[in-house]
């Protein structure tokens, strides 16, 4: 059985430093490493590339990773676990890269296995994580709790990023391990801390000694629900979406309105502000607007999509239009319905892990969650590439290139509209369904 929803906003903060610790190790992945492989080691970029690739290919393996914890009742160990996986892999992963420059097969080796480490971990700690929020929040706190956590997140990213760059200086191969050997084993040690104590304990409705189902069996019932499966659908193309745009903007802004490398990481920087105010503006509003429409998170979840559709739209007109166009106000825009998305939609699958009947009385929290986080890392694996690529493509075929990023940003919207359409059945049974086995109306 699930435990109560009794958390209050101490134990969501302190589910908020897991958070933080696991994104100061992944930021050292996709960021500083990147560019010391880039950089210091004069790699080809599609290097790095690879390696963060399959830290996301490997996150297909979450379902059987939340059924393990569905399995054991009890997800702190899972979160404990992941995040010791994740720091040895954010240790092997500098020390590997740090060999490369003298001794490149065994460099590789070892940066290949890390980087599967810290996607494993990632995806065991992250999946049980939610779990533990969905199960433990109450619903009229759920909006607010998703930005909390995702805020804090951002805040593990934005902390250690400038962080180690300082102390990275002067670069060397010991420095680069110790530096990353130093954050790993702080970020263990504050999730370790904020997390023991905070999950009760849990009784198992089956019984200890009752029979289990297996893996496959659970993973295809649980895909057989409608509500999860098309909720799957809605998280890779929103998702894939959302990830799509991240490679191109700045190009984009670069190639069509002459900006220098400054201005479009200023650009960036007024997204990821906008994303931050978005989050925000869910969580008070939900919280002040509980019971009415407004405190609906499939409502805000609806909005994001088609909000973000508006923006990208919005962004291939000033491309079209040229330098008189407001391209700064759009970007901003983006990243207001980017964050109203993707924290509603974290709070929708929260409200959502619990629903749909088991059998045998089982939970299966961690395996919806899992389907619905390996379908949220996939695409955001494929989404950079396909943008990327998307644009390449489209440059070739149409021979210029305002016409192949509108096309690009168009195909995007494209996607956040069918995100929304699908965002709109969201808690709706299908027809013919009884209403008492998914009672998928959550007072959200």
């Amino acid at each position: 059985m699930s435990a109560p929803a009794a958390f209050g906003w101490g134990a969501i903060l302190r589910l908020g430093l897991v958070q933080t610790a696991l994104g100061a190790v992944v930021v050292l992945m996709t960021s500083t490493l990147n560019r010391v492989m880039v950089v210091e080691l004069a790699l080809p970029a599609a290097v790095p590339g690879a390696l963060v690739a399959l830290h996301y290919a490997v996150q297909v393996l979450r379902p059987r990773w939340g059924y393990g914890s569905d399995v054991g009742g009890r997800r702190t160990p899972w979160i404990v676990g992941g995040m010791a996986l994740l720091a040895l892999g954010g240790v092997g992963a500098a020390l590997g890269t740090a060999l490369v420059a003298t001794h490149p097969v065994p460099g590789f080796a070892l940066a290949i296995l890390a980087f599967l480490c810290v996607g494993i971990g990632v995806g065991a700690a992250g999946t049980s994580l939610l779990v533990l929020l969905s199960t433990g929040v109450a619903p009229r706190r759920r909006g607010a709790a998703a930005t909390i956590v995702w805020i804090m997140m951002i805040a593990g990213f934005a902390v250690t990023a400038p962080l180690a760059g300082h102390w990275l200086d002067p670069f060397s191969g010991a420095r680069l391990v110790a530096v990353s050997g130093g954050v790993s084993l702080i970020a263990f040690g504050l999730a370790f801390a904020a997390i023991r104590g905070v999950e009760p304990p849990r009784v198992v409705a089956a019984g200890p000694d009752a029979p289990r189902r297996p893996f496959g069996r659970v993973l295809a019932e649980v895909w057989a629900e409608p509500a999860a499966r098309r909720f799957t659908v809605f998280v890779f193309l929103a998702m894939l979406a959302y990830s799509a745009q991240e490679l191109i903007l700045e190009p984009f802004a670069g190639l069509v309105f002459a900006m220098t490398p400054g201005a479009t990481t200023k650009l960036a920087g007024l997204q990821n502000g906008g994303v931050l105010a978005g989050m925000v503006l869910v969580a008070l509003v939900t919280q002040a607007a509980r019971g009415s429409r407004l405190g609906s998170l499939r409502a805000w979840t609806v909005a994001g999509c088609a909000g973000s559709a508006a923006a990208l739209a919005g962004i291939a007109a000033c491309g079209l239009g040229g330098s008189g166009m407001p391209l700064r106000a759009c970007i901003a825009a983006l990243g207001l319905f980017n964050g109203i998305f993707a924290v509603s939609a974290i709070g929708s699958m929260m409200a959502l892990a619990g629903t749909g009947g088991a059998p045998d009385g089982e939970s299966r929290h961690g395996t919806r969650m899992g389907v619905w986080g390996a379908a949220q890392g996939v695409a955001f694996g494929l989404g950079g590439f396909l943008g990327a690529a998307s644009v390449d493509l489209a440059r070739l075929a149409l021979g210029a290139v305002v016409p192949a990023y509108v096309t690009v940003f168009l195909a995007e919207a494209v996607l956040f509209l069918l995100a929304a359409g699908l965002a709109l059945r969201i808690g709706t049974p299908e027809r013919g369904e009884p209403l008492g086995r998914l009672s998928m109306r959550p007072a959200l």
